[in-house]
């Protein structure tokens, strides 16, 4: 597929707005962020120049190329979406972010807990994608679907379905094509997971998790990864970090966000929101308002 059609492809059910008009040069850098619907968040992004420092976070990271090359280094080489490609970057995989051309670059991408997919896929262990630039009209036209639309619900029945789909395109394109044998123990990592939800603020251990699961920490370690994605602290720093984000949108000042969230303090906050989004929560904030101007 050649980039003109890439680029056409992209504008397909309105994903790019209307038409080829968008197109244009991006004029100011912003992050448009959909109400979070079932879990997964939704968004758009517009970026000159560097976007991301590199950075890792706890759910896949899908989405679709509108406008522009989008450049970014993954699993230690550097990588290139035209327009109409599909971008998959699982979770907790170190990755930037920047626009490849002057013209600057937009996207749109979705963010889904990887539990969602697992559980689409029966309670296998999570498809592993290693190559993060796709281009399959499958897969496409299923963002498609989800991406039109950022301002409306998707829905439950269509949550649905698009779970599906996109746990099966996943599945399609995974390194490791062999039946997945590992039984996970799915009643006790939901548990674990609410309670990492329900006392995000609070300091929580592993012996928490132990009573609650009935597990010892290293056997809950490793279903917890197969099924999450991530380790059991790497989830509850991210749960704290929503709270944060949430905290900030609603006009909340850093320190506050950050002792709501169950943070040491500001600091102690930033530091890990860098590392999660790849930018500080000031900058994540003056482009969540940029894009709302």
């Amino acid at each position: 597929m050649g980039f003109e059609e890439r680029r056409e492809t992209a504008s397909l059910g309105g994903v790019a707005g209307n038409g080829l008009e968008r197109l244009c040069k991006i004029d100011r850098d912003g992050i448009r962020v959909a109400p979070t619907e079932a879990g997964i968040e939704r968004i758009e992004a517009n970026f000159q120049g560097n976007g991301f420092s590199p950075h890792r976070h706890d759910t896949y990271a899908i989405g679709l190329t509108l406008h522009g090359v989008q450049r970014f280094k993954y699993r230690g080489a550097e990588r290139a979406s035209c327009p109409g490609q599909v971008i998959v970057i699982h979770p907790d995989e170190v990755h930037d972010g920047r626009a490849g051309t002057e013209t600057g670059l937009r996207y749109r991408m979705m963010y889904i807990p990887p539990e969602m997919i697992a559980e689409a896929l029966g309670g296998k262990a999570l498809p592993h994608v290693s190559t993060p630039v796709l281009t399959d009209p499958l897969f496409q036209r299923s963002l498609i679907e989800a991406l039109q639309d950022l301002d409306g619900e998707m829905g439950d029945l269509r949550v649905s379905g698009l779970l599906a789909d996109l746990a099966s395109c996943l599945s399609r394109f995974s390194d490791d094509a062999r039946p997945v044998r590992r039984t996970l123990d799915w009643p006790v990592l939901k548990a674990c997971a609410e309670c990492l939800k329900e006392h995000a603020a609070d300091p929580i251990d592993s012996g928490d998790l132990e009573a609650v699961s009935g597990l010892d920490r290293f056997a809950l370690s490793r279903q917890f990864r197969a099924a999450f994605g991530t380790s059991p602290h790497r989830y509850l720093v991210m749960r704290r970090l929503e709270r944060v984000k949430s905290g900030l949108a609603g006009g909340e000042c850093l320190a506050a966000a950050a002792t709501a969230g169950g943070f040491a303090d500001q600091s102690h906050m930033s530091r890990h929101f860098k590392r999660a989004f790849g930018m500080s929560p000031g900058k994540w904030r003056q482009l969540n308002a940029a894009s709302l101007a």
